[in-house]
């Protein structure tokens, strides 16, 4: 039903350009580290002002997180007007909503005037709920909170009912939203900013920094990159011990699986569902006449689900039923990060760090919240004032009562699994492991993560996550080590795929 491995769509029209990285020391007025749509955006802002920029990419470009999203563009992110509104009051909620709204008005207006072809259109976001009453309550609620802010939506559960093939009990749309190709947006910002006479280096781990001024950026080849301001902009911040971020967010997986179907057979529009389990559906148009549908969902924290392949399956298996699809073109999967009050951390890092900015925690909506970081943070080292700053500054202290809870239900977690990584025993012997199979061994007296391939070739590596020491899980779908504690994956040498780790899984 599935390709063997995952594949993510977008990644179809990356292209193979001559790579270059850091390989000597590098000077700069602004240092970005990632180049996903907040580092490329941000990049690109700060050198048509006429910064002098260099923009850091670890892997290849368009291969983080940007490349393997559903790119919704939106200000609906499921039900959360009624939530801020409770948790922040009316002003900061419709703040909220006033800074997706001008993000998506802005990725408009640059599309156009750079002329970049990333089948940017407008479609109507619809939430529904199938099954549960509580969750159509939740919607009646954020109809009220739409009313309230003045956003314009609401009630659509007629509408919903006569787009879909199943029934929905309550449904609430948010009008003209966006979706776009998220791949090849970024390629023509990047095309932009080299004209600009920006730097790009990809294949370029950045491992660690020492602040001052100006700070220090240091690789995993020992070279330097040195800075006055230096955005962080990793998805998950690789000096996150710096402002005890790994403490304020938690880490979920999400899944995607994609199908060419007839045009006729799938709605206009993008859907979400609120009930469990979470379903996420929109669709691309295709030069044959088709569209290419996107079926997302099956949710859960990071490292913590052994059957990941059966994620996908049951996506499948939910395209089949409804949609009559038999077979898939891609599957992929995804890393988002939530913060304590669902509002991303995005400005300066620290206080006492007034030239190191961060941008993270967008809640599985970073392609709208990661324009929105891209320009408070221009506007933070241009030294101009955002009306939206305060709203996701990542130094709010005003804790409230439901932070301090999830607070402490997520470091219990993360306690949880670095104990229980230390006390549970091997899952199988060396000799047990299958081809193409992953597991935790006794090898020598020690715990080591062993990964036999197709071939029957043995890779031994630490078990031990390079971030804060919790014991790796082996992730079958996605062939890789995954941290349950903090998300960060490997492959399957060891190799860090995706941080907050920077260093490698030991070799054994």
């Amino acid at each position: 039903m599935l390709k063997d491995f995952p594949s993510s769509f977008w990644r179809d029209a990356a292209k193979d350009d001559p790579t270059t990285s850091v390989h000597q020391d590098v000077t700069a007025e602004v240092a970005v580290v990632g180049a996903g749509i907040v580092g490329v955006v941000a990049a690109l802002e700060l050198a048509e002002q006429g910064k002098q920029v260099v923009l850091i990419e670890a892997a290849r470009f368009g291969t983080g997180t940007t490349g393997y999203t559903t790119a919704k563009v939106s200000a609906q992110h499921g039900v959360i007007y009624a939530e801020l509104i409770k948790t922040l009051g009316e002003e900061k909620a419709r703040l909220y909503y006033d800074a997706n709204i001008e993000a998506l008005q802005f990725l408009e207006g640059q599309v156009e005037s750079l002329g970049i072809d990333c089948d940017l259109e407008r479609q109507h976001a619809y939430m529904y709920a199938d099954s549960s009453s509580s969750a159509a309550k939740l919607l009646e609620k954020e109809d009220e909170a739409y009313a309230t802010l003045g956003i314009d939506g609401g009630d659509a559960t007629d509408e919903v009912n006569e787009l879909l093939p199943y029934t929905v009990k309550k449904a609430t749309v948010m009008h003209d939203q966006l979706q776009f190709h998220p791949v090849k947006y970024l390629q023509g910002l990047m095309k932009r900013f080299l004209e600009l006479g920006g730097t790009f280096y990809e294949m370029t781990r950045v491992t660690g920094i020492e602040y001052g001024s100006p700070n220090r950026l240091t690789t995993e080849a020992g070279h330097t990159v040195t800075a006055k301001d230096v955005v962080v902009a990793t998805h998950y911040p690789f000096n996150d011990f710096k402002g005890f971020y790994f403490s304020k967010m938690e880490v979920e997986r999400s899944y995607v699986v994609s199908a060419e179907i007839p045009s006729a057979q799938f709605p206009e529009g993008m859907f979400i569902s609120v009930d469990s389990p979470h379903r996420s559906l929109r669709h691309v148009k295709l030069d044959n006449g088709q569209k290419m549908a996107m079926f997302g969902g099956e949710n859960h924290l990071s490292g913590h689900e052994k059957e990941t392949f059966k994620c996908y399956e049951n996506l499948g298996e939910f395209a089949h039923r409804h949609f009559g699809l038999e077979s898939f073109t891609h599957h992929w999967s995804a890393q988002d990060l939530i913060t304590l009050d669902k509002v991303p951390y995005i400005g300066r890092m620290t206080d006492d760090t007034p030239h190191v900015f961060v941008a993270t925690g967008f809640s599985k909506w970073g392609m709208s919240q990661g324009i929105i970081a891209a320009r408070v943070i221009t506007d933070l080292i241009m030294q101009r004032r955002n009306r939206y700053e305060d709203l996701y500054d990542p130094s709010r202290s005003k804790w409230k009562l439901s932070d301090a809870a999830r607070f402490v239900k997520t470091n219990a977690d993360v306690a949880k699994e670095l104990i229980k990584g230390k006390v549970k025993p091997a899952e199988k012997s060396l000799d047990e492991l299958g081809f193409d199979e992953g597991a935790i061994v006794d090898h020598d007296g020690e715990h080591v993560a062993a990964y036999r391939d197709v071939d029957g070739n043995v890779t031994l590596v630490g078990s031990a996550c390079t971030h804060m020491g919790c014991t790796v899980n082996w992730n079958q779908a996605e062939r890789s080590w995954d941290c349950p504690c903090h998300g960060s994956r490997f492959k399957p040498n060891g190799e860090v795929i995706e941080g907050p780790a920077v260093k490698n899984l030991p070799r054994k």
